[in-house]
């Protein structure tokens, strides 16, 4: 069965995007001021802001689905069973930080183990993407589609580092 037809998903689908209306709400008050940062054990940062939103997150699924297990990135993983939520409530902590618009909200809810529904919310831009399993992925709204690029070389790469990729990799997007 696609998610689409699951009974679920007319809620689930309205509950991504109240949970990107968070990170929406949260993070313009706090750009581009002065936050404390702290290091996680993994040496990466992270902002009251972060968890903040991922609280009130966690708080909403709980809310609507009880049953759900809930990923996120700044607390431990909680529940089981055949859904999951995972969340990273800003992506980009780094450009975050330092007063650089390209972070965001990121949402997901897997489906025994295969994502069925992802939400991105880049708050400082205004801008979110919205992509279910059988349905047209939304950009603000409106119907979007990926680039006719058929050759890995000619495609258009955005990443925060390159050590994203091994040596052989990050070769063959050198200009």
């Amino acid at each position: 069965m696609n998610f689409t037809e699951h009974p679920d998903f007319p809620e689930a689908l309205s509950l991504a995007e109240q949970l990107a209306d968070v990170g929406r709400w949260y993070c313009p008050p706090a750009f581009r001021t002065p936050l404390a940062v702290e290091r996680k054990s993994d040496g990466s940062p992270v902002t009251v802001a972060d968890r903040e939103i991922e609280t009130h997150m966690r708080r909403m699924i709980r809310a609507a689905f009880p049953g759900h297990a809930i990923q996120g990135e700044e607390f431990a993983s909680e529940g089981s069973g055949e859904f999951t939520w995972v969340l990273d409530p800003i992506d980009g902590t780094k450009s975050f930080i330092t007063g650089f618009p390209l972070f965001g909200s990121l949402i997901a809810l897997l489906q025994g183990g295969r994502p069925v529904l992802g939400v991105i919310e880049a708050a400082a831009l205004g801008e979110r993407w919205v992509g279910c399993e059988g349905r047209p992925t939304l950009f603000n709204g409106r119907p979007v589609r990926t680039s006719a690029c058929r050759v890995t070389e000619q495609a258009v790469l955005y990443t925060t580092t390159t050590e994203t990729f091994d040596a052989a990799q990050r070769r063959r997007f050198e200009a």
